[in-house]
């Protein structure tokens, strides 16, 4: 910043209420959108008598003022606020020691906040799926200072962990892990597995020939081919469509044969 009645923070103004120091507090809250990857000029020039809000910014078509209603300063009849503000694209958080890139007498720099997330919590409530009370839910409460969306802020930090994560995986050519069957992988965490046999609403013949052959859970029964089943003594191919459109319904099916 570069007050043209004031050299330092600690200087005053003539006809301004606050401070220096106190002007440039209440210009840190001034929330942005800067469109230029270059660094932009604002200017502020109000004659008291006035309340100067961040409205009172000249701005540029590379720049939006989010919350115009920000009260800046307070100027009586003989007061005069003039002065620019040096605002850039940047990330995370930036000391005033770091944007101090001159020592041109007059330019006073201020410490900076680019993230735009104000407050993040979270917690973990337990969920219903279907039957299963045995399953966890993340609740995330995201306040930004309103330059982008919660929804947004949630996405790019997303996209942020899928780059880091891809740079472990790319660390070897051939990624070595562990190969799941295919009945793990279609139906791993499926709250249906734990579900008897009894549950799927079958008949009484295919029902009692599972229950014979010591299949007595889903997740049993889709260890199982179709093979296998036909071999069940009385378990013939009208058993097997019935079962096969029992699964189909809950998303589920049958060990592929060998």
């Amino acid at each position: 910043m570069r007050f043209d009645e004031a050299l330092h923070e600690f200087d005053t103004i003539k006809g301004v209420t606050e401070d220096v120091t106190d002007v440039i507090l209440n210009l840190k809250d001034l929330v942005l959108r800067v469109h230029s990857d270059e660094a932009v000029t604002l200017r502020i020039d109000v004659k008291g008598p006035a309340e100067v809000t961040a409205g009172d910014i000249v701005t540029t078509s590379d720049v939006e003022i989010l919350n115009p209603e920000l009260r800046i300063a307070t100027i009586n009849e003989s007061g005069r606020l003039a002065l620019d503000v040096t605002v850039e694209k940047g990330r995370g958080y930036v000391s005033a020691e770091r944007n101090k890139s001159t020592n041109t007498i007059g330019v006073i720099p201020v410490d900076s906040i680019f993230s735009p997330v104000r407050r993040v919590t979270f917690s973990v409530e337990p969920t219903r799926v279907e039957q299963s009370t045995e399953f966890d839910r993340l609740v995330l409460d995201i306040e930004t200072d309103g330059s982008i969306t919660a929804r947004e802020a949630l996405a790019s930090a997303g996209a942020t962990l899928q780059s880091l994560v891809g740079l472990v995986a790319e660390m070897s050519d051939e990624p070595q892990g562990l190969e799941l069957g295919e009945v793990s992988i279609t139906h791993a965490g499926s709250p249906d597995l734990d579900l008897l046999i009894e549950d799927l609403d079958l008949s009484e013949r295919p029902r009692n020939c599972l229950k014979r052959a010591q299949v007595n859970t889903v997740g049993e029964l889709l260890l199982k081919s179709e093979d296998d089943l036909l071999a069940v003594t009385n378990f013939g191919q009208k058993s097997l469509d019935e079962v096969i459109q029992k699964l189909d319904e809950r998303g589920l099916s049958l060990k592929n044969r060998d």
